[in-house]
């Protein structure tokens, strides 16, 4: 697939070869977790959106819930899609100190879905306007749009989001993930930051550099549409009902009433 740090999206999708016009509409996913059923529901109502590319910001299988068969799925679809945390965590930690999202990845896919995590990139040029990676353009535990503090977290000031972008700032549109809460901001300079929130978890405690919690408050699948239609970025964010019922009785199956629990109320 090219570099696997950068990477130019090429003409499989027939962006870069010049079949669409500037004017387009971009689906936006991220931090799936393994939760076939929402991606399902998720990848449906995109459909009905006309998009001409679906991106995925990464943290693909790690989760309580399927990941084999997310794995198939997402192979099969052949997305733009970039290295999450999780993706790098699952290939490169030994097996006896994964955590236990990651152990049940390990424990469930092939050498094949390995294959295809180690080719995908840290980051991906979708077009020359737009830059996709999952924290930010330079670490992928990097929370982009918010700031964690002895608080808890909160959402990012422009100077803070600035400073994590580094280079990157003169991109009209540049699309993040990690923390799974759906996210925008427009900078000074006009450029749109978006993150899409999580299409397979609502909700999760994280520790570092303070102990936090992220919640989206409800169990819905999450993703945003992008477009330029009005000659700049703008971002409609999409929230989709799914049996989440029946995900958080899989994570249960898999010893994870942590994920069931968020799974069922948006909330840890």
């Amino acid at each position: 697939m090219g570099d696997p740090v950068r990477t130019t999206i090429g003409t499989r999708n027939a962006l870069a070869a010049g079949k669409y016009d500037r004017r387009m509409r971009v689906a936006v996913i991220s931090d799936v977790h393994g939760n076939l059923l929402a991606l399902d529901a998720v990848l449906s109502d995109i459909a009905d959106h006309h998009v001409e590319v679906t991106v995925n910001l990464g943290d693909i299988l790690s989760g309580g819930v399927q990941p084999r068969e997310t794995a198939a799925r997402l192979m099969a679809l052949d997305l733009p899609s970039v290295r999450g945390n999780h993706e790098r965590q699952l290939l490169e930690t030994p097996s006896d100190r994964l955590s236990r999202s990651d152990r049940l990845a390990h424990e469930s896919i092939s050498d094949e879905h390995r294959a295809w995590l180690a080719s995908l990139p840290l980051i991906l040029e979708i077009t020359p306007e737009v830059l996709a990676f999952h924290g930010s353009p330079t670490n992928d535990l990097t929370y982009l749009l918010d700031t964690v503090g002895p608080t808890g977290a909160r959402a990012a000031t422009e100077q803070e989001v600035v400073d994590r972008l580094g280079s990157e700032l003169s991109r009209p549109l540049l699309l993040c993930g990690h923390t799974h809460l759906q996210r925008s901001l427009r900078l000074s300079t006009g450029a749109l930051v978006v993150n899409p929130g999580s299409v397979g978890w609502p909700a999760y405690v994280g520790h570092l550099p303070y102990p936090h919690v992220m919640e989206a408050g409800s169990p819905h699948a999450r993703y945003a549409v992008v477009d330029d239609s009005s000659g700049i970025w703008d971002v409609s964010f999409e929230a989709v009902a799914y049996d989440w019922e029946a995900a958080a009785r899989i994570a249960e199956s898999n010893s994870r009433p942590d994920v069931a629990r968020a799974l069922r109320t948006g909330h840890v």
